[in-house]
């Protein structure tokens, strides 16, 4: 079988196939010979159906079979022989007018490309840094109530954190428009759930109240049919609750797990918590800091038949995830663009730490997969079964390899660049007003 390789471009490769016909044809046979000593056809006995029957019902399967598996072997040997390492699927067709005694084809493909690490050592990289005190934990205290409240009717004016039950009405130039009007509407003032302008016309008002005003959109606005215009709200306020926090005693520990009320218990449970989310939230910034760091300085060309490739699967996981949510996705078509931009970074950040895993021995140890599994384990009440439970399945584990080579990467980034450590406040880690 006779192969020859041509360069189409800097990653493109081609690879012509020439399969002897005599050989497949003798293949064919013995497939079929085989078929034969199985199959069974009406008015036949087992074993004993004829050769040009089978031939006329199976063969031009088998051939297709046969071929298929030729040339699979021969680019398989071929790409073993030239040492090739090829990105994605190839590419078969057939070839059109060569010699009668034999089947030629044509495999188009691509190479994985050369990665070249760039030079980080005067590459700055700032690392935030934030040490969780008693304050974090009152704030998160104070955010665990908030979550638990309950609203009680006031006889008052509305004001900042109150709950409002409105009914309202809004026209632009005089006419109705969608989303305009709502009958029993709630939301909490000062939560941001309705533009400011229209919370700051509701506070000040009492159940009873009303008030006509006007308010323009913003030009940024979702809705495009009312951004940048000005529309007249009528708003009559039903009611006016007032939030109340329940105390911080056993029954909020009970409602937070610790069984006894035990505040002293629930405290250093919070604390543990918030030390593990504070932890988690710095790694991810620096990571994606870091992984940018190798982005800006690595020189590679990107296959596209991988970028191809993650775009679909992009495409797959969006469509899935709309489809969780109740979209019928057969009406909402996604244009695969829109993801090529992740598809061609999440492309390159894969070679190029797979290139740092070969090239700098970064590949995740079993005592480093154990530890992240016992720290993810460390907040479930029975942390040896989560580690049972990981290591019961190698998909499980993989992940966690996964995260630990990942961390392996950014050490080694942090290793060779500038480190600069920035204070940052719990309420901007966190994405809390304070």
């Amino acid at each position: 079988m006779q192969t020859t390789i041509e360069t189409l471009g800097q990653l493109e490769r081609r690879m012509t196939m020439a399969v002897p016909a005599a050989e497949i044809e003798r293949k064919v046979g013995e497939r079929l010979k085989k078929l034969a000593r199985t199959v069974r056809m009406p008015g036949f006995r087992p074993g004993k159906v004829p050769l040009k029957i089978l031939e006329q019902q199976y063969g031009p399967q088998v051939r297709s079979e046969v071929i298929g598996d030729a040339i699979e072997q021969a680019f398989s040997e071929a790409v073993r022989g030239q040492n090739l390492r090829v990105a994605g699927y190839p590419r078969i067709e057939p070839k059109q007018g060569g010699e009668a005694d034999t089947l030629e084809f044509s495999a188009t493909f691509e190479v994985y490309p050369e990665v070249v690490l760039g030079d980080l050592r005067e590459r700055t990289i700032e690392r935030q840094v934030l040490e969780v005190g008693e304050a974090e934990v009152d704030k998160t205290i104070d955010v665990l109530r908030k979550q638990r409240r309950t609203f009680a009717a006031v006889d008052r004016a509305a004001a900042e954190g109150d709950r409002v039950t409105i009914d309202f009405s809004g026209t632009i130039d005089g006419a109705e428009f969608p989303g305009g009007k709502g009958t029993d509407a709630t939301f909490v003032v000062g939560e941001g759930r309705m533009l400011a302008e229209f919370e700051q016309a509701v506070a000040g008002l009492a159940a009873g109240g009303t008030k006509r005003f006007d308010l323009r959109f913003p030009d940024d606005y979702g809705g495009k049919d009312v951004a940048g215009k000005t529309a007249t709200f009528t708003v009559a306020v039903k009611k006016v609750e007032e939030a109340r926090l329940p105390a911080l005693d056993e029954t909020f520990a009970r409602s937070l797990g610790v069984a006894d009320g035990d505040l002293g218990k629930m405290r250093a449970e919070i604390r543990a918590n918030v030390e593990r989310e504070v932890k988690k939230r710095l790694g991810d910034g620096l990571k994606q800091k870091a992984m940018q760091a190798l982005l800006d300085t690595a020189t590679l060309t990107l296959p596209k038949s991988l970028v191809d490739m993650e775009i679909q699967r992009l495409v797959n996981g969006a469509r899935a995830d709309l489809e969780a949510r109740g979209l019928k996705m057969e009406k909402v078509p996604l244009d695969p663009t829109l993801f090529e931009q992740q598809a061609k970074r999440r492309v390159a950040l894969g070679l190029i730490i797979a290139e740092l895993v070969k090239s700098k021995g970064l590949a995740a140890k079993p005592e480093q997969v154990r530890a992240l599994v016992e720290e993810q384990a460390a907040s479930y009440e029975e942390p040896d079964e989560v580690v049972k439970w990981f290591y019961s399945q190698p998909d499980r584990i993989a992940e966690v390899e996964a995260l630990a080579l990942e961390q392996n990467v950014v050490d080694w980034v942090l290793g060779e660049a500038r480190v600069t450590d920035t204070p940052v406040s719990f309420d901007d880690l966190m994405g809390r007003s304070a």
